[in-house]
């Protein structure tokens, strides 16, 4: 694809297998980060107030938290596999 080079162009699969050696080496070498309880609780917390700003996703949220007390099993799997990918096609547009 012109105009993509590095990892851009590069498979996904290789680009994880890259990641991860980087960051094996990073934890042996005594480089890495290792997140404190607190910093976790931060990050979840600043996480959530960002999604939640997003007033459109979490009505569909709710939406489909009510309706979803009724139905069965099947239904269920299938209602989830829709919203992930809503929740995908959400991300891409950011």
């Amino acid at each position: 694809m012109p105009g993509r080079r590095g990892f851009a162009s590069m498979d996904p699969v290789r680009w994880r297998e890259i990641a991860s050696k980087g960051g094996k080496a990073a934890h042996k070498k005594g480089t890495a980060h290792r997140w404190s309880s607190d910093e976790a609780q931060e990050a979840g917390r600043k996480g959530g107030y960002t999604v939640s700003r997003d007033r459109e996703h979490m009505a569909e949220i709710g939406k489909a938290g009510g309706v979803s007390n009724g139905l069965t099993r099947k239904e269920k799997r299938r209602n989830a596999e829709q919203e992930l990918q809503r929740t995908k096609r959400c991300r891409n547009k950011r």
